[in-house]
């Protein structure tokens, strides 16, 4: 892992129905960057914490040294409404609750490979 900018492969669009981060006509959102951004609901967000309109300009996250980390320090940094930022759990912050510990979801990086990967 960790290797591509890109998603390798025939990527999907990662377009999912949202108010919010509403999709762009013939734009995907597959994964992008180090860290692999993907689906609409990560680039708008990403994009207003940094500034960049990411909902209609994707490939900005692949092809633009300072954006495309700029994302990766954002997701990293980021609390997620279901998840801890990567950020809280490798550092200590972040205590399992019961169902996560039940689920086997403990402090360490294998949380942080989970939260990466959805």
């Amino acid at each position: 892992g960790y290797c591509f900018k890109q998603e390798q492969g025939s990527p999907g669009s990662y377009c999912e129905p949202s108010e919010d981060w509403p999709c762009a006509p013939g734009k995907k959102y597959y994964g992008r960057g180090p860290i692999q951004l993907s689906y609409n609901y990560n680039y708008g967000p990403a994009g207003r914490a940094i500034g960049v309109d990411l909902l209609n300009n994707p490939d900005l996250v692949a092809t633009d040294p300072t954006v495309s980390f700029k994302t990766a320090l954002w997701f990293w940094m980021t609390t997620q409404s279901n998840k801890p930022s990567c950020h809280d759990v490798i550092t200590g912050r972040w205590t399992p609750t019961a169902r996560d510990s039940a689920a086997g979801r403990v402090p360490g990086y294998g949380v942080i490979t989970n939260i990466i990967n959805g």
